[in-house]
């Protein structure tokens, strides 16, 4: 019956799509608050339809939406959304919070905007707005619902709300005040967790762009309460992500959340601009930890592009393996090193969830490619497997690999690297597309999620500590050429895989 009514009378088909998925009614609203201006859908505000679903239907109690910024977040969440819901149930209160009075009142004005259009009213006729407050920044309805909107500097004093959203609640260019951090995060925990009218079943919605590690989602993601959906700008990883009536929209890595608002090419011009460290976390969610727990950010020195490994020196691999290749377990790391005495210059890093068959195809092809001279790989599980495989073997071009026992535990392991990282004796290229993601492990040891890349680098470092001798040989890359000039002094030119014992 609503089909064959609906194909006689499409509008009143709309009007029925608009009051039950907020999807339809978003691309309505939408031109009324942009100009006329019609809305270039993309499968993200699906994304965060759905996530808003599992608000609607009590499911979620704590949602946390992470994202770029210009990408429609607040005017679907703070504006949109709360207008629809407000058409759906006018007793529903709402308390908007953003990190100034400025940005609060715009997303208020833009929501009231939406609630006054002839459209809306036909819509949702019982949500009518009423005389007693007025002001767009703290309406209500009829019914006793409505929306206030405040900063977190701003008062709740005796106000509260079945619904709270925070949107923005710090500017990226405070984020990196410790002062400014700590005020919203206290603020959050002192004021606003205590503002829901129900706390069994009220509901919080945080949305905003990352912007360090211990921002407020950093620090409501340590408490484990709360659900996240995380959108990058850029995909880094395999990420299925739900969306209405029971689809999900694959990501493959690489692949660009909203093309046709920002290209590829745009946001790799951005993060130029930008620089690597805000653009990591702004644009994909993953902020770099700003100091480092064991390991500190200021101890790591770089190198600059025109360097050559094959002047002087050893190129030394370290393998940390994993046993599995499944989605939960740790990657296989190979680290690929310029070894020079006492300094140690990271020329790659490979890092990848591997089978056994591919371990070894990977092991062996990168030898080769970087023309190491030494293998480390730690005697354990599959990396015990690859050892033994390679001697037996002895693929052309593959030095044999040096069998290493672990001594303690991760951490006094890496703990053991730090005198000669504060010393200045790691360094890493100026730009390599691995560098972000060696840093954010290395500072987050031993607390984040992976430690695979540490476990590596601790084996390379402990290894060149005991074996950093003065006499050691030294490696040179070209064919050899001695002269010796009339007083006897002695001149090398160039270099191959040859052995001198003295320099």
């Amino acid at each position: 019956m609503a089909d064959s009514a609906g194909i006689d009378n499409p509008d009143a088909l709309l009007k029925a799509l608009m009051g039950r998925d907020f999807g339809v009614f978003l691309r309505k609203a939408y031109p009324a608050i942009r100009g006329g201006d019609l809305l270039s859908w993309n499968w993200h505000l699906d994304a965060i339809a759905h996530a808003l679903d599992q608000v609607t239907s009590r499911n979620c109690r704590h949602l946390l939406i992470t994202m770029p910024p210009r990408n429609l977040k607040s005017l679907a969440i703070s504006v949109a959304w709360v207008a629809w819901q407000l058409g759906r149930d006018p007793r529903q209160n709402f308390v908007c919070v953003s990190y100034s009075n400025d940005l609060a009142a715009k997303l208020a004005r833009d929501c009231l905007a939406i609630m006054q259009q002839g459209w809306y009213r036909e819509l949702f006729p019982r949500t009518i707005l009423s005389a007693k407050r007025t002001a767009s920044t703290d309406f209500e309805t009829t019914m006793g619902g409505g929306r206030l909107a405040t900063s977190i500097t701003g008062t709740l004093t005796g106000r509260g709300g079945d619904i709270i959203i925070i949107d923005d609640p710090i500017k990226p260019e405070e984020a990196n005040s410790d002062t400014s951090r700590n005020a919203v995060n206290d603020w959050f925990k002192s004021t606003l967790s205590s503002r829901l009218n129900d706390k069994a079943s009220g509901a919080i919605i945080t949305v905003m762009q990352r912007l360090h590690q211990y921002d407020l989602a950093g620090m409501l993601l340590e408490s484990g309460e709360w659900t996240q959906l995380s959108l990058p700008a850029i995909a880094t990883e395999e990420q299925v992500v739900p969306l209405p009536r029971g689809r999900v929209h694959l990501r493959h890595v690489g692949d660009v959340l909203h093309p046709d608002r920002e290209s590829l090419a745009v946001l790799e011009a951005q993060k130029l601009l930008m620089g690597s460290q805000a653009f990591m976390a702004q644009y994909q969610q993953d902020p770099v930890p700003a100091s480092g727990n064991l390991v500190q950010v200021d101890w790591l020195r770089t190198y600059p592009a025109a360097f050559f490994p094959h002047v002087g020196g050893q190129v030394v691999q370290s393998w940390d393996t994993a046993s599995k290749e499944g989605r939960d377990n740790d990657f296989s790391v190979c680290i690929t090193a310029h070894v020079l005495r006492s300094e140690i210059r990271i020329l790659h890093i490979f890092r990848q969830k591997l089978a056994f068959p591919e371990l070894k195809r990977h092991a062996i092809r990168l030898a080769r490619e970087h023309g190491a001279h030494n293998i480390l790989i730690e005697d354990q599980a599959s990396g015990t497997q690859l050892i033994q495989t390679l001697r037996s073997e002895q693929p052309r071009g593959v030095p044999l690999p040096i069998a290493r026992r672990p001594e303690g535990d991760k951490y006094s392991r890496l703990a053991g690297a730090c005198g000669q990282i504060e010393a200045g004796q790691l360094f890493l290229p100026e730009e390599a597309d691995w560098k972000h993601e060696f840093i954010k492990e290395l500072l987050a040891f031993p607390n984040g999620r992976h430690d695979d890349q540490a476990d590596a680098l601790s084996q390379l470092m402990n290894w060149a500590l005991r074996n950093n001798d003065e006499d050691l040989p030294v490696f040179l890359a070209a064919p050899i050429v001695i002269q010796v000039d009339d007083s006897g002094e002695i001149s090398y030119f160039g270099g191959r895989s040859d052995r001198i014992d003295w320099i």
